[in-house]
């Protein structure tokens, strides 16, 4: 710490050096002693708080005080209880400005006889105060009483009577040199000398006697009668302990701690003495005694300690009462700092006329003396009397602060006092983890003791200066307190005295009789309004009408979205779909098919207007479908609700609508919701503001937390009061705006953000003007007055003289130029160009100049004189003056507004500006008024922003920011160029600066402008397009040329500003719009979106690159507007140097919460907004008025409670908030409707051929098929299903006559992604699991977390005659299905699923049971089929993977699952349906069993299962309509039906044991009647089938298969003779479902050798077997189909596209390409086969061939000579087996190198195949 002595100092050097230090503050006036560490550690160069020299080794300074936190993290006092209490005043001292050594003082002897007891003159009159108190004591005229002390007497004052003429006045000034006195004990008079007087009356000094030293206080009277101690005097010119009465009026509370200071050696009840042992007391060089025990900080006290209403009951202030004096305790009672708390004595915060009033926020009593508490009676002490005439001498109550230490009782008028626990408060530094304290650098053992931090703060406070404590005095107050005390001023003539001071001009002339004059002298004319030089008049009537020239450069109203706020739209949009799919049941998005909103802003007129303006022109209305187009204009009202007193009626509306339409997805959105959020029960009504708690009403009220149809979306810039430890918003719900950075985008952005950071940033570029300014000059008079008038609120004597400067500014450049001199430039500069500007040109436009002066009386004050200037002037033509006041309209003369009506062209009569924005161009003040600014955005056309009123009542974060917050804006890309050369802004001259080497790579701006009096400037004063964008304008009607086509017709849309839009379907960019919100598609239901990059696609305007930014002014460009600040605010937003974050950011965040822990980490100057809010959300507590302070965390569990349905979009000021959020609701209702809208395949039939007539005719309209004529008609072998397209076709003689090329056409074109259309689902739809609603809640999920082990886990075993072995699979049965299955006697095992009769008729259920194997869709498969079944009894059974059967049993806990043995984990569908069989037939078999020995047939059991796909969506009827009269094609009807009805419908098919298969058709957008002409098909059927078990006893699926699996199933069965039927007046649609299912394996080596591998072709799933050939990691039989499929060219080159002569395929169907022909052919006896008479065979394939296949059948067929032979095994010697069996080697030739396997490796077990040509 800067010397090596540090380490070893004792705590007696520590306090000695503390003492000293804080003694010299007390005493210097004007050089600033040396702090206390610099004196114990530093060296003279160091700065006293750079970081690195705080971290003193504390436990070596004072050992014995930091260990006094007990383990509960109180502090532990009790030890030190027992010290000598010390003087209160600076005995050993001289009243000198120095630390010299006290000068050795002898005093005279008493005479001879005389009394020498303390307390008693020397004529043994008693003269304590505590006897005379109730005496009554005749003083000569002139004499006052006062009470001195006696250093042997420290709890007693001395009564004495002193002529005033020798006491100092208020200020401390004026008393005469010398002293006259009279002893009031023995009457004597006439003492000349203090000397004489302290020794008559026994004070035995040890230092020379002064009357400033001893003679301390006034003494009063109450009305009682009792004389008590009263004010301190105040000596030497109001130094630190300055009587209250100098200063009390600066602030309503504010605290005179003095006046009651205790008497007992302590100050605020804080021990003098430190050391715990007794004896240490006389070890200091001053004899023990504390020099520094007197210290309660007068400018503090009086400024900076009052309590604000923020602080009720939460920090409760603690008060003592007692009756008659009752002896003093010592001390608090061990273990704690404070008293017992007790009831807040409340503070009146304007004025001490009535007793009653309690403005604090807490419920308080509303007679201040009731509820305080009786303090416990402990011995010895001193009562401190309360005088009566404190209030109405000081004017305010006297605020106590608790230090450390005993406390004295208070007797008399107590409730003129409040003793406040906020100082020590501030210490009660929380126990800190371990984790938490090496964050902060610290080790437990570090921590200062309270009296050491209290006494360090009490030094620093004592070296402010008169204006710092008056501004720290000024911070306390909240603003609405402030606003009252600056009401009360006026209302109240306070400020009369400044008023009357500002008569008068700079130059001493009466202000009113000089304007009198100059209207004298101009008679009635007026200064001409425009195109026109100040000089030039004409009269009133001429000027009225002058119109200027239309102006094609408006705030366009063609508003456009931009990219940031897609984004921002999009994020928002993401966060909602991530709360739906975050388990919580909170939020279901598929209910909901609609989105309605309301916007509810704060109690600002012209706020209401904009955000209406925004509403109307996004067209979101429209879009939403809540309005007609023509009645949208006028609807748009009540979609926008104000925080008044009406707002509780409309709410009550609005909440009715939420109740009645469960349906609608309703969206409140609260925005500026930072501003009065503060709590209903909070009781501070009596502060009298009107929208008090009501925003808490509106938002925090049980109806909105519990409607599941409403989401909240809190829209903030400043969202730090949202951020805290009791938020109701989970910090993952927040959105934040994107990241602004102003380098990346430059190139795809055509506008940039301008915002706080940039203004801070913008003070480094070296320009001559900056766009940030403090005006000094002003500040200078600011503090003059301030002096001058110390009972005045600043804001006050700011505004008073803002008003001077802007009339003498206008007079100076009018009339009286002697008065330039006495402007500040600054302002003369502002008025220069507002009042030239217009005159440059016909179109007569201008600046606007905001003045922001937030007491309403003050900016009312403001108008009236500067209009009463302006008129007595002429000016008022010239340029308008409007007062902002958020409760009120706007109110422009007529005559401007004829001006704004004539620049926008086509406005209707009765048209008048409502927003600022409609003020675009005319040269203006507006006096913007109102507590905080309510997010009103201003036009291009402001150019300064005059903030100088805002000053130390500011210094919280959001106070500060918001209100340059007006100024932040966008700016056109050109603004920011290159790091070149910053150009000077002021207009005055074109100097370029250099640029500091460091700022190379900053961004700078163009900051040129045009000379004030260039004449070639037809714009205004060189603000060339105004104020860039804060006004969302779109390409500009000046520029006609559009940079591409998509610009040309303007669609309505929003701009780039609060308030922006999306566009109604047009074409150009608004179209491009609309395919966005069209193309959110399904991924919009997951949860998350990606930060966008900045080259992120989607639609992008940018009408600005490029053109000319303002036609008729020449290439310049505008910049942000001027701000003019307060010294305050600019020390702190001007300070920044690097990081994201301003200087402010080191504030205080709101006024509405608290630091939680003054030992904290710092802000980190880059944090995100996302790293803030975490920062703030541990750091900060609401208080106890906040909104969110009831939403306290679990005490158990410390959980938080948020609300699930909330969300905060946060953003800087002006940034495009309102435009991102009128997208989002738009999104959000295009993403409902996709959520209730379904992509389902719609492809028509293939290998169709209508011309051939069915040769068995059907009756059309039949239900159900007759099994005699449907028997009869032939199979249909030709696959018709779309999705078959690309496999090979099943030969039919038909095919033989097909044109080859015709087909080849068709078929060699590429893959190519399938047809899919959107339909609406309907509420027979199946759904996934992202569907939630009330009915099919138990459906879906467990009711509790027990459940789920309630499944049970069933093994379920039979022997398979295909696989050879013993399958045993696993059912996993919840508790609520046990009642489908069949349980052993002692309920263990599972022993079948109950199968219906075939005779029961029972319509509320489907007989047979459902299937569905599903693979890689957990959450994707639609295996919801409760609506689909309309809610009725079915058993449905999910067939899983074993790897895969957590997750499904995870997503689908209500479902039975099927899990197939762990050996089928990578098989292929073919496995599933396999299994499915077998396991139905082996159950069939069972509850044959079980039922027969209940006596019923075994043929009645129900034979059939339902095979369903999981991507099955939904299911139709249709039917033919009968043609009208005119020769017309004949209409197909279709209607949504349930699977219920389907399944019902095909479940009562007459004879339906006798089917072997039915099906329905495939659902397309083309189906004619003509597919309709047949209601029944003999043909495939795919995906959704019922399946007789029974009859397929003997067919078996293909477990081996991945593809084609149903049509090789289909072939089987048909050819085994058995029926398959098809119902065409059914349909099924199937969703497009892009995971999961029979996706292909990714195929990839089976030892990766590098990353970086070439894709591996279908070629090489092949190799010559024991070659070196990569092997993959794939299933062989996967590997040979997808071999198969590619390698037609290869294997059958005979077969490409020969039709006539297909490929021979027995007992088997296999995709070889879709230029092949297959003919099926079965090996079975008695099987029915395609007619192959005549036939030529181009190939042959033997795949897996049983014994059925032999070398006789072979023999029937015949080849052409170069037909092609593959033959598939198992192994190589079943290979070799097969070819012998066979006999193929007599017709076939086969060559050694024609052997191959799949490439696998061995382990996997390839297959093998042979392939030979035919001789």
């Amino acid at each position: 710490m800067g010397n090596s002595y540090a380490g070893q100092l004792k705590s007696a050097r520590f306090e000695e050096a503390l003492h000293n230090s804080i003694e010299a503050s007390l005493r210097c006036s004007s050089v600033v002693p040396r702090p206390i560490f610099s004196q114990l550690y530093l060296d003279p160069d160091q700065h006293p708080f750079s970081s690195a020299d705080v971290k003193p080794k504390v436990e070596d300074l004072d050992k014995d005080l930091v260990h006094r936190y007990t383990q509960n993290g109180s502090l532990d006092f009790s030890n030190s209880l027992t010290v000598n209490e010390m003087e209160d005043d600076e005995d050993d001292e001289e009243m000198s400005d120095s630390n010299s050594p006290p000068i050795p003082y002898s005093q005279k002897p008493a005479p001879e006889g005389s009394c020498t007891t303390d307390g008693f003159c020397q004529a043994g009159k008693d003269l304590r105060l505590v006897s005379l108190c109730m005496e009554q004591i005749d003083i000569p005229a002139g004499f006052l009483l006062v009470g001195a002390k006696s250093p042997n007497l420290p709890e007693h004052i001395l009564v004495c009577a002193v002529d005033k003429r020798f006491l100092p006045d208020d200020n401390g000034k004026n008393a005469l040199l010398g002293f006259s006195g009279n002893c009031i004990g023995c009457g004597e008079r006439g003492f000349r000398y203090f000397t004489e007087f302290s020794n008559h009356i026994n004070l035995k000094l040890t230092t020379q006697p002064k009357k400033q030293k001893h003679l301390k206080y006034y003494l009063v009277r109450s009305s009682q009668g009792v004389l008590s101690k009263g004010p301190l005097i105040c000596w030497k010119e109001c130094r630190s302990r300055q009587s209250s009465a100098s200063c009390q009026t600066i602030k309503p509370s504010s605290s005179v701690s003095s006046t009651v200071t205790p008497e007992n050696g302590t100050t605020n009840g804080y021990k003098a003495g430190f050391t715990q042992t007794d004896g240490a007391n006389g070890n200091s060089s001053h004899g023990g005694k504390g020099s520094a025990s007197s210290s309660t900080p007068a400018h503090p006290g009086n400024y900076s300690l009052s309590p604000r209403p923020s602080y009720a009951s939460g920090d409760q202030a603690t008060m003592f009462i007692s009756g008659p004096p009752k002896k003093r305790h010592r001390g608090w009672y061990p273990g704690s700092p404070l008293p017992q708390p007790g009831l807040v004595v409340p503070v009146p915060t304007v004025r001490p006329l009535s007793r009653t009033e309690s403005p604090l926020s807490a419920p308080v009593p509303q007679t201040p003396l009731t509820g305080i508490l009786q303090p416990r009676p402990i011995p010895a002490g001193e009562t401190v009397i309360v005088p009566e005439n404190l209030l109405s001498n000081s004017g305010v109550r006297p605020v106590i602060l608790i230090g450390y230490g005993t406390l004295p009782y208070f007797y008399g008028n107590v409730s003129d006092i409040v003793v406040s626990p906020l100082l020590v408060n501030c210490y009660k530094i929380p126990q800190l983890e371990n984790k938490d304290l090496e964050q902060l650098g610290l080790t437990g053992s570090q921590y200062l003791s309270v009296e050491n931090m209290i006494l360090l703060t009490i030094q620093y406070l004592v070296r402010l200066g008169p204006h710092q404590s008056r501004a720290l005095a000024e911070s306390m107050l909240t603003t609405s307190e402030f606003l009252k005390e600056i009401s009360y001023e006026l209302i109240t003539g306070k400020v009369s005295f400044l008023a009357s001071h500002f008569k008068t001009t700079s130059l001493g002339d009466d202000l009113d009789k000089l304007l009198e004059k100059m209207q004298q002298r101009r008679g009635d004319s007026v200064v001409i309004p425009f195109n026109g030089d100040l000089n030039e008049c004409m009269s009133p009537q001429e000027a009225a009408a002058m119109m200027p020239t239309q102006n094609l450069d408006l705030d366009s109203e063609n508003f456009q979205i931009y990219q940031p706020q897609l984004t921002v739209a999009r994020k928002l949009l993401s966060q909602v779909c991530a709360i739906a799919d975050s388990g919580s049941q909170s939020l279901d998005l598929g209910h909901f098919s609609k989105v309605d909103f309301i916007i509810i802003v704060p109690r600002s007129e012209v706020l209401v207007q904009q955000t209406l303006q925004r509403i109307r022109q996004s067209g979101v209305l429209v879009d939403l479908g809540l309005e007609e187009n023509g009645t949208a204009h006028q609807r748009a009202e009540k979609y926008v609700v104000r925080l008044d007193n009406e707002i509780q009626t409309k709410f009550e509306v609005f909440m009715r609508r939420v109740k009645q339409n469960p349906y609608t997805l309703f969206v409140l959105v609260h925005d500026n919701s930072h501003v009065e959020l503060t709590s209903v029960i909070s009781g501070s009504l009596s502060h009298g503001e009107p929208s008090h708690g009501l925003a808490d009403r509106v938002i925090n009220c049980r109806e909105v937390l519990e409607a599941f149809n409403l989401l909240v979306l809190q829209v903030s810039s400043f969202p730090y009061t949202l951020q805290t430890q009791q938020s109701r918003i989970s910090s993952n719900n927040e959105v934040h705006w994107i990241q602004l950075d102003t380098g990346e985008d430059m190139g795809c952005e055509e506008k940039l953000y301008f915002g706080l950071n940039e203004y801070s940033k913008s003070l480094q570029w070296g320009i001559t003007s900056p766009l940030l300014r403090c005006d000094e000059t002003f500040e200078k008079m600011v503090n003059t007055l301030l002096e001058r008038y110390p009972r005045l609120h600043s804001m006050v004597v700011r505004c008073y003289l803002l008003i001077q400067q802007y009339s003498e500014a206008l007079m100076a450049l009018t009339t009286m130029a002697s008065l330039r001199d006495h402007s500040t430039p600054e302002t003369l500069s502002i008025m220069d160009d507002l009042i030239s500007s217009p005159g440059r040109n016909k179109s007569g436009r201008g600046h606007m100049l905001i003045i922001r002066v937030p007491s309403v009386q003050l900016a009312m004050l403001a108008k009236e004189r500067l209009q009463e200037v302006r008129d007595k002037l002429g000016l008022q033509y010239r340029f308008e003056i409007i007062l902002g006041n958020p409760a009120s309209e706007l109110s422009v003369a007529t005559h401007f507004v004829a001006r704004l009506k004539t620049w926008r062209g086509n406005e209707p009569e009765e048209w008048i500006p409502r927003t600022y924005q409609d003020l675009d161009g005319l040269p203006c003040i507006v006096i913007l008024t109102g507590k905080d600014p309510l997010g009103e955005t201003f036009p291009r056309s402001l150019k300064y922003c005059d903030l100088r009123l805002i000053d130390s009542s500011y210094l919280t974060r959001t106070a500060l920011e918001q209100e340059v917050g007006l100024a932040c804006c966008y700016v056109s890309k050109e603004v920011i160029w290159g790091p070149t050369v910053a150009l000077d802004l002021s207009g005055k001259e074109q100097e370029r600066a250099a640029v500091s080497e460091n700022d190379s790579d900053e961004l700078l701006i163009d900051l040129e402008r045009p000379q004030s009096n260039s004449s070639a400037v037809t714009g205004t004063s060189g603000s060339i397009m105004e104020n860039g964008v804060s006004s969302s304008s779109t390409a500009d009607k000046s520029k006609k040329q559009p940079l591409t086509p998509s610009f040309q017709s303007p669609a309505t849309s929003l701009g780039m500003d609060e308030g922006v839009s999306a566009s109604t379907p047009g074409t150009g960019a608004g179209e491009t719009l609309k395919q966005e919100c069209d193309s959110l598609g399904p991924q919009m239901a997951s949860s998350t979106i990606s930060k966008p990059s900045s080259s992120s696609s989607g639609p992008r305007t940018l009408p600005w690159l490029g053109q000319p930014i303002r036609g008729y002014r020449g290439p310049q460009t505008a910049l942000p507007p001027v701000v003019i600040l307060s010294k305050a605010a600019y020390s702190l937003l001007g300070s920044q140097k690097s990081g994201k974050l301003p200087s402010s950011s080191s504030l205080l965040p709101h006024a509405d919460v608290a630091w939680v822990s003054s030992l904290r980490p710092l802000l980190n100057k880059d944090m995100s907004s996302e790293e803030q809010s975490l920062y703030y959300r541990q750091w900060t507590s609401a208080r106890q008025h906040h909104a969110d302070y009831s939403n306290q965390p679990d005490p158990a569990s410390g959980t938080r409670t948020f609300h699930p349905r909330r969300l905060l979009l946060t953003g800087p000021p002006k940034v495009g908030k309102t435009g991102s959020y009128l997208q989002f609701l738009r999104i959000l209702f295009r993403m409902l409707i996709r959520l209730l809208e379904v992509d389902v395949y719609d492809e028509e039939e293939i290998n169709t051929d209508h011309s051939e007539s069915t040769e068995v005719s059907q009756s059309e309209g039949e239900p159900w098929p007759d099994i005699e004529s449907f028997s009869k008609m032939p199979f249909d072998v030709s696959v018709h299903d779309p999705k078959y397209s690309f496999m090979s076709l099943v030969y039919t003689e038909k095919l033989a006559g097909v044109k080859q090329e015709v087909i080849k056409e068709s078929k060699v074109e590429e893959p190519r992604k399938r047809e899919t259309v959107s339909i609406m689902l309907t509420k027979y739809a199946a759904y996934n699991t992202f569907h939630h609603c009330e009915q099919c809640r138990q459906y879906m999920d467990f009711t509790s977390a027990s459940q789920m082990s309630d499944s049970t886990l069933h093994a379920f075993t039979f022997s398979s005659s295909m696989l050879g072995e013993e399958v045993q699979l696993y059912f996993i049965i919840p508790k609520s299905k046990e009642s489908h299955f069949v349980f052993s006697k002692q309920g263990k095992h599972l022993e079948s699923m109950r199968l219906p009769l075939v005779s029961d008729k029972n319509l509320n259920a489907v007989k047979s049971p459902i299937f569905t194997p599903s693979s890689g869709r957990h959450e994707h498969g639609l295996l919801n089929l409760f609506h689909a079944m309309e809610g009725i009894n079915h058993l449905h059974l999910l067939v899983v993977k074993e790897y895969e059967m957590p997750l499904y049993r995870k997503y689908w806990p209500n479902h039975i699952m099927l899990v197939l043995p762990g050996m089928f984990n990578n098989a292929g569908v073919g496995a599933a349906r396999f299994l499915i069989k077998e396991l139905s037939y082996h159950n069939l078999e069972l509850e044959r069993n079980r039922l027969e020995e209940l006596g019923i047939k075994r043929q009645c059991v129900w034979p059939f299962i339902v095979m369903m796909d999981d991507s099955c969506v939904l299911w139709n009827i249709h039917s033919v309509q009968e043609p009208s009269s005119q020769p017309m094609e004949v209409g197909v009807s279709s209607k949504n039906v349930s699977l219920k009805t389907v399944l019902q419908h095909i479940e009562a098919t007459p004879k339906i044991v006798h089917y072997a298969i039915l099906g329905i058709q495939k659902w397309s957008s083309k189906l004619t009647s003509q597919s309709l002409k047949a209601p029944f098909s003999r043909c495939h059927v795919h995906d959704f089938l019922l399946l007789n078990i029974d009859l397929t006893q003997n067919v078996q699926y293909d477990f081996n298969r991945y593809f084609c699996e149903d049509v090789d199933f289909n072939l089987r069965t048909n050819s085994s003779g058995l029926l398959i039927c098809r119902f065409n007046n059914f349909s099924l649609m199937k969703k497009h479902v892009q995971v999961g299912g029979q996706r292909d394996f990714i195929i990839k080596p089976k030892i990766v050798v590098s990353e970086n591998l070439a894709p591996i072709l279908p070629l090489q799933y092949i190799c010559a077997p024991d070659s070196e050939h990569t092997l993959l990691a794939a299933p062989a039989q996967f590997l040979l189909e997808k071999f198969l499929q590619h390698a037609s060219y290869k294997l059958f080159p005979k077969a490409i596209r020969n039709f006539k002569s297909p490929v021979l395929a027995i007992d088997c169907y296999l995709n070889i390409g879709p230029e092949v022909a297959i003919c099926y052919i079965s090996s079975r006896p008695h099987s029915s086969n395609v007619n192959c008479e005549g036939v030529f065979f181009s190939g042959l394939l033997l795949y897996l061939c049983d014994s059925f296949v032999g070398a006789d059948l072979l023999k029937n067929f015949k080849f052409l000579k170069g037909a092609t032979l593959c033959v598939i095994c198992q192994d190589r010697s079943s290979l070799r087996q097969t070819i012998v069996r066979l006999e193929l080697e007599d017709e076939w030739q086969f060559r050694l190198r024609d052997e191959f396997q799949t490439a696998n490796s061995s382990d996997d077990k390839p297959l093998y195949f042979l392939t030979g040509r035919h001789v």
